[in-house]
């Protein structure tokens, strides 16, 4: 599936590893693996099938953007939302959040 990013940091740390210190250890490579399923897939309905990935839509502030994420860890999430324009529908990869923050 298609996927853009909702920022430059996120698109630093795909394309040149960049930040990368940022996050706890084992979280980049979690991105990465997960970055790679969307791109195999076709569609975001096969997401929810990757039961390991526990993709939901948000609830909350969140829900009313849209959003939807994606387990990096049982702390660490992936926040997309989902996009359309002329060549279909695709993800745009908003941040890596920590869950455990408020």
């Amino acid at each position: 599936m298609r996927f853009s990013f909702g920022s430059g940091k996120l698109q630093r740390l795909y394309t040149a590893d960049a930040g990368a210190a940022r996050y706890p250890e084992g979280i980049v490579d979690a991105f990465f693996d997960v970055v790679a399923t969307i791109r195999a897939v076709d569609n975001e309905s096969e997401l929810y099938a990757l039961k390991s990935f526990h993709c939901e839509k948000l609830k909350g502030r969140r829900g009313l953007l849209g959003q939807y994420s994606l387990r990096l860890n049982k702390q660490w999430r992936l926040i997309f939302t989902i996009q359309q324009d002329r060549q279909g529908r695709f993800l745009r990869i908003e941040e890596i959040a920590d869950y455990h923050k408020g």
